[in-house]
């Protein structure tokens, strides 16, 4: 599962652990969590892309083909952590900014919650059939879909600026799409599925949740319960019994390290969104996504074409331009 709180900054991961909610929605205890940019991008590159790599592995080499019950397990330590450490740390300190009634939980916390399992669900189950550098270019397409969401209700007006990055990012997707090699139609169903859950999401948050003040792990201490919960619902229906019996095969110790590098990803955020300004960490994603990339390449023997790096990188100099502008006109 993957970080979206750095998500507004940086723009990607969904694939690994709840990283929620704007990244511009930090708490004043926040300020207290700092380390240099120099040390902590390195440190968050690199478990951001272990998260993918190790998820991918999971499916694929290890043959544990059950995305549900693993997202279900990373959440489910991530609940525990995050409380955890609000009892043994001072990183949750931001949790006692936040005020949540019953109805702002029934009416803002649990429809995104729905739309997080939704995102993460789909996002996973793509990796069974996609490879990792193919995922990687179609999540280019996340601010596209965001936009579109906002003109369509109205809560963005478009510019020529805005049209411009819309169509430069959609057709960047679309050159990667049709350079790939290896295409399949289901698990390119699913990841367009997760963009569009993950996409409403964010949008929701800043309807639902505006001016609530949450960093990615206070975020997650409240997401992660009901995300888990809620995916411990759709297990039956998926996957049934079939994961609990292949977790002898695979053992404790490969679940509890994939979660604890997930969570781990979680924790390197905090500290990730103080560190450097929107352009140090726009490139730093850029770069991280690159290096995945390139890493799924060399690990998995994924393929990619000339047409792909081409449409990647025109996706990328949109991704890159919004990012700078914030998405304004």
């Amino acid at each position: 599962m993957e970080d979206l709180e750095v998500k507004s900054k940086l723009g990607d991961e969904m694939d690994t652990l709840p990283t929620t909610s704007p990244a511009a929605n930090l708490s004043k205890p926040q300020e207290k969590k700092k380390l240099s940019a120099a040390v902590i991008i390195p440190i968050w590159i690199v478990l951001s892309s272990s998260v993918i790599i190790y998820n991918k592995y999971l499916y694929s080499v290890l043959d544990f083909q059950y995305p549900v019950f693993l997202t279900t397990f990373h959440l489910a330590f991530a609940a525990i952590a995050t409380r955890v450490l609000q009892r043994t740390t001072h990183l949750l300190d931001g949790a006692k900014e936040v005020h949540l009634t019953r109805d702002t939980f029934v009416r803002s916390i649990l429809p995104i919650g729905v739309l997080f399992s939704g995102s993460l669900i789909c996002s996973n189950v793509a990796y069974l059939s996609l490879s990792v550098s193919f995922i990687q270019m179609l999540k280019a397409f996340n601010p596209v879909a965001i936009l579109l969401i906002s003109f369509a209700f109205r809560l963005q007006d478009p510019s020529q600026r805005l049209i411009a990055i819309v169509f430069m990012i959609s057709g960047g997707v679309a050159m990667a799409s049709y350079g790939e090699m290896h295409f399949e139609m289901f698990g390119f169903i699913s990841q367009c599925l997760a963009v569009i859950f993950e996409s409403c999401r964010l949008v929701l948050i800043e309807v639902l949740l505006h001016g609530l003040k949450m960093d990615p792990l206070v975020s997650l201490h409240y997401y992660a319960p009901v995300c888990a919960t809620i995916n411990a619902f759709v297990i039956p229906f998926t996957e049934g019994l079939a994961p609990f019996y292949a977790l002898a095969e695979l053992g404790p110790f490969v679940l509890i390290t994939n979660a604890m590098v997930a969570f781990s990803l979680n924790v390197a955020a905090v500290f990730l969104i103080g560190a450097g300004g929107g352009l140090v960490l726009t490139l730093a994603g850029v770069f991280k996504d690159i290096l995945l990339i390139s890493g799924s390449v060399i690990i998995f023997a994924s393929p990619i074409t000339p047409i792909q790096i081409v449409g990647y990188s025109v996706a990328l100099g949109g991704l890159i331009l919004f990012r700078t502008t914030g998405g304004k006109k």
